[in-house]
């Protein structure tokens, strides 16, 4: 582990990018784990340059949002405009990125259950999912929608749910949903779901933040019910340094578990210089390469 820790902040610390950035593409293509920026977390909400800024992260990949929610009847999506469209295509296309998911950010902050539109703004996220060819979309449930909190909103939650599941499903495509609930609580409400298109979009933080054992989370969900990683915790440090979090073994988790797909990075900026983006996510993306990537021979 600190070999490790002192290789990844000598391809910080040293400036060495290009280099990360061969190793990066080296080994991008026939990985079982694959890694991805947010872009409104890298701060490129919808913009071209989240890709630019992506590689130069040494990423995988970019979850790219569908843009603010507000009091509006949908997403202020730029990408519903087929030449914004076509250069995003592009740009991925150019850089060697790909396009895991879309993020529904904007419904952080309403309340999934009770907003009249709920269904009609992921509906539109679904519409633009299928013009990029993106299979997985973000949908987390907001403030409201915590269920531990307000546990009276989960027939109207479970029933746009399966409405948006039947959405998704014609579509051909997943929404992975993130709850407050811990893996038990979120395991029923898939079930009471009953969609094959409704999984888990699983958030490291979550777990951590109450206490929870991350392993057995991870287990007690399991391969079928997991679609895709937020591999994130709060502010505070980078995930090398995160003592709440021992990746190798969350690794050897997955592992065990016959899972693979996108590991996400949200959060884990250094609370020292919390703005500098690439400092930051550079860091937890050549960490999480280190561990859950190994180079071709």
């Amino acid at each position: 582990m600190k070999v490790r820790s002192v290789l990844i902040l000598n391809i910080v610390f040293l400036a060495a990018l290009p280099l990360k950035q061969v190793f990066a593409q080296k080994i991008a293509a026939n990985q079982r784990y694959k890694i991805a920026v947010v872009d409104l977390m890298i701060l490129k909400r919808q913009k071209l340059g989240a890709f630019q800024l992506a590689k130069d992260i040494g990423a995988d990949g970019v979850e790219v949002d569908m843009g603010g929610l507000g009091d509006r009847e949908t997403f202020d999506n730029r990408l519903a405009n087929d030449s914004v469209r076509a250069q995003f295509l592009n740009k991925a296309k150019q850089l060697d990125l790909q396009i895991p998911s879309m993020g529904m950010t904007g419904f952080f902050a309403q309340s999934f259950a009770e907003r009249p539109t709920a269904v009609k703004a992921v509906t539109d996220c679904i519409n633009t999912m299928k013009k990029m060819n993106v299979k997985v979309g973000f949908l987390p449930m907001g403030i409201k929608g915590d269920l531990v909190k307000y546990p009276n909103l989960r027939p109207a939650i479970v029933a746009r749910l399966k409405e948006v599941g039947e959405i998704a499903r014609k579509a051909g495509v997943i929404i992975g949903i993130e709850t407050s609930l811990d893996a038990r609580n979120e395991l029923q409400l898939l079930k009471d779901i009953g969609s094959p298109a409704i999984k888990s979009y699983f958030n490291f933080q979550n777990a951590l933040d109450n206490g929870r054992d991350l392993q057995k989370e991870l287990q007690i969900l399991g391969k079928k019910n997991i679609v895709m990683i937020h591999c994130t915790d709060t502010d505070g440090q980078w995930l090398q340094n995160d003592p709440k979090i021992d990746m190798d073994k969350v690794k050897n988790t997955l592992d065990k578990m016959g899972w693979s797909g996108w590991l996400v990075i949200e959060r884990s900026r250094d609370i020292k210089d919390v703005h500098n983006v690439k400092w930051n996510y550079s860091a937890n993306t050549a960490y999480l390469k280190s561990v859950f990537q190994v180079p071709n021979e």
